[in-house]
Order: C-alpha cells, then structure tokens, then sequence
C-alpha cells in the first residue's frame, strides 16, 4: 500500500486502545518506522491518582437551559423545550471530560452556558470555589479570561477582514493584557509559533489558511488571555482525518504545556475516547451515561448509548 493510505487509515481513533500520540500522515510520508505507543493501565491508573485526587475546579450542578418551543398570540411562551435538563457533573484540574451526543442534544448549550454565552434557567456553576451563576457581568469579566471557547467552525470565528496576527491580538487588548502593542504582538507571534504556524504568517488573512490552519489560529487567540479552561465545541468534526490527528496532537501538547483543563464537546465517540478521562453522553438534554470512557463502551447500560457506539464508522 502506498505510505500515504496507509497514512490515513491508521490516523484515525482507536477502539481499542489509547495512544500518548495520534498517528499522522506525515509519519508514514517521511519513510520512518512509525509504531503508535499505547497508554498503558497503569499510565492511566496513575493519570486518575494525580485528576481525582483534589477539588473539582469546575462544578455544574442540576443545570436548566431551556428555550421557548410555543408561542401564543400574544408572543408569551406557553411550551418550553429543555435543551439542557437538570445536567450536574464535575470537572478537575488538568482533566479532558467529553460531552457526547447526536446533533442537537445539548452538549454545545451546556458548554456555552458555562462560558456565560447562554443564559441558565436554574442551577448552579462553580468554578474554583466561585458561584459563576451569581456574578453580574462586569464580575465575571476576570472569568472571562480564563474560560474561553474553541467553536467548530474556524472560519466564521475569525474577522475576514483582519489579518490572524491582529485577531490574536485583539482579546490582548480588550483586557488590557501587557502594556503596548509590542508586547502583545510578541505574545501573538509566539503563540503562533506554539500552534504549529509561522511567524511570517501574522499579517496574513483568515482565507490564505487551511481549515486545519485556521482552528490553529483560533486556538492561539484562545490562548492569549492564559486561560484554565478551554470548552472546545466539536473543533476537529469539520475537519478530514488527517488534520484531526494533528489537531488532537497539538491539544495534547498544549496541555501537558500549560496545565490546561478541556471540556471536549463532540458527536465522535471515537475521538472522545482517544480525548477524554471521563466522558458524559447526553441525549435530549439529559444525561444518558456518565463515567470512564472505556467502562461505557465496554457496558453500555442505556439503548441510546448503544446505538452512538454501534454507529461509529469502522467500529468492528
């Protein structure tokens, strides 16, 4: 087989295992022996001691996020559907935690509601001992800052009109981080440099990238505010196999690098279970399933949960 199919079918998620590093293409292209190394029960064991071995930095607690379905004459809602419905969980420093499920089951209104970009109904948010659901606007603006949002589509995240190295400058700037712009478009270039990109790239568009090019970007305008806690909303499911492998590489390193805390949203329970310590599968706003990821797929106890299993291409 030619190196570079060979490439493509290895780059995809495991079922079976979990590997320290994705396989990429360019593995099998430069001609080197490429052997993925597998992460091994006591690896994972001593993972969990280190996770679960303090305070959660993030609490969600009996969530409500509900939007109207039914309006009267008069434009009062008198049916409501509950997009996220009495959904609590915890998430711990350091932590990947998946939140799985088909289209339209909750998981990105949960992520935006943790963020403050969608208003809760009822319930509680804690993060790092700090009730987020009762802070004013202007309060939460220092949270602001270190919980920050990766959506799926990279393109429509960034201005088309300003060049990448501005948009990482941008968040810099709006929270008076560092003292001139020299100093931040410092910080822009070597974020940059971190993502994988170059720093003669900074005065380039947003469409002179590739997809894969342009998560990188949003991910380091992500990063330029230092934040804890990254939710990343489906960021790799717009993107071909190999640039997922790379992208999920890079998300790795970022947070063995900077200590990073992810609430990793997708529909690819592939991805998940490459991603994730813990995973939690919705369904309807609710919560289907919750726990290690490789005890759901090994005794998945709802039907739901089965059929997402069932359905990941090339399960065998």
């Amino acid at each position: 087989e030619h190196p570079y199919t060979r490439g493509l079918v290895a780059c995809r998620p495991s079922l079976k295992h979990k590997w320290h590093r994705m396989p990429t293409v360019s593995d099998f292209l430069d001609n080197s022996r490429h052997e993925a190394q597998v992460v091994s029960a006591d690896e994972t064991e001593q993972r969990r001691k280190s996770l679960y071995d303090s305070d959660p930095l993030l609490q969600v607690k009996d969530m409500l996020v509900r939007f109207p379905a039914e309006k009267n004459w008069l434009g009062r809602p008198v049916k409501w559907l509950n997009a996220v419905d009495r959904v609590s969980f915890d998430v711990f420093q350091g932590e990947t935690f998946g939140l799985a499920g088909e289209s339209g089951c909750g998981k990105t209104t949960l992520g935006k509601a943790i963020a403050r970009l969608t208003d809760m109904d009822s319930g509680q948010i804690i993060y790092n001992g700090t009730a987020l659901h009762d802070l004013s606007i202007e309060a939460f603006k220092p949270y602001r800052r270190d919980i920050q949002v990766v959506f799926q589509d990279p393109y429509s995240s960034l201005n088309p009109r300003m060049a990448i190295g501005r948009a990482i400058m941008e968040p810099m700037q709006v929270h008076k981080r560092f003292d001139s712009d020299k100093q931040r478009r410092e910080k822009a270039v070597e974020l940059l440099e971190t993502v994988g990109l170059q720093a003669d790239q900074f005065q380039r568009y947003p469409h002179e990238f590739s997809g894969g090019q342009r998560q990188r970007i949003c991910i380091a305008r992500a990063l330029a505010l230092e934040p804890r806690f990254l939710v990343c909303d489906e960021i790799v499911s717009a993107l071909d196999v190999s640039v997922q492998a790379t992208v999920l590489n890079l998300l790795a390193d970022l947070q063995e690098k900077y200590g990073l805390t992810y609430l990793f949203i997708s529909h690819d329970l592939s991805v998940i279970k490459q991603m994730c310590d813990r995973l939690l599968v919705m369904n309807k706003g609710k919560v289907e399933a919750v726990g290690y990821p490789e005890d759901i797929f090994r005794n998945p106890e709802r039907e739901y949960v089965r059929e997402l299993i069932a359905a990941i291409p090339g399960k065998e």
